[in-house]
């Protein structure tokens, strides 16, 4: 594989490691948001401890790290095997981040990123499966597994063979990052999140 690949895949990985929601809870109140709330150090943990704006943030910062990837291997590689990888990177660092001694958050903000960019048709998939089981159920988790699984049935359908695995291998990944709370959902003591007009 040609050092500018290689480059590539591996910065990907560095700039998905990143852990925004723990730099922006760490910087406004010296908290580390690992003993907040879930333990998780992404968007919706976020939103539960700090409120929707910071919650925000953390959404749009986690999906450019999916995109950012994306984005750069479109305007530089011809392979879409390759441009997905870049995203499967970072997603990668995301779950099993090097700056937390390998470990992260859920990965599903930076999957839809990924997928905005890289085929839109399959974001919107996401969206429509995410907000269907979240209406029917209220949880975020089984939202978030929901319409990783449906993506990877949509792009098996519309795409090539290899992107497929790549897209089930990481959707794979994010589904075992959520056994805690599928085992949650099955004892009923998993936190549903209910919109409220007071916030």
């Amino acid at each position: 594989m040609p050092k500018h690949e290689i480059f590539f895949l591996v910065f990907s990985y560095f700039l998905g490691a990143i852990p925004f929601g723990y730099i922006l809870c760490y910087l406004t109140d010296k908290k580390d948001i690992r003993r907040e709330g879930s333990g998780n150090i992404g968007a919706t943990n976020v939103l539960r401890t700090k409120g929707k704006t910071f919650g925000l943030i953390t959404l749009t910062l986690d999906m450019l790290k999916g995109i950012l990837p994306i984005l750069y291997g479109s305007m530089h590689f011809d392979s879409p095997v390759l441009i997905i990888g870049g995203g499967a990177a970072a997603i990668l660092g995301h779950l099993y981040s090097v700056y937390l001694k390998f470990k992260g958050g859920k990965g599903v903000s930076t999957f839809l990123g990924m997928m905005a960019v890289f085929h839109f048709p399959s974001a919107l998939v996401f969206g429509a499966i995410f907000l269907f089981t979240y209406f029917l159920t209220r949880y975020i988790s089984a939202s978030s597994i929901a319409g990783v699984t449906a993506v990877f049935f949509f792009i098996l359908f519309t795409n090539v063979m290899e992107v497929s695995m790549v897209i089930f291998m990481v959707g794979l990944l994010i589904i075992t990052k959520h056994r805690g709370n599928i085992q949650r959902m099955i004892d009923g003591t998993e936190p549903q999140l209910i919109w409220k007009k007071n916030g």
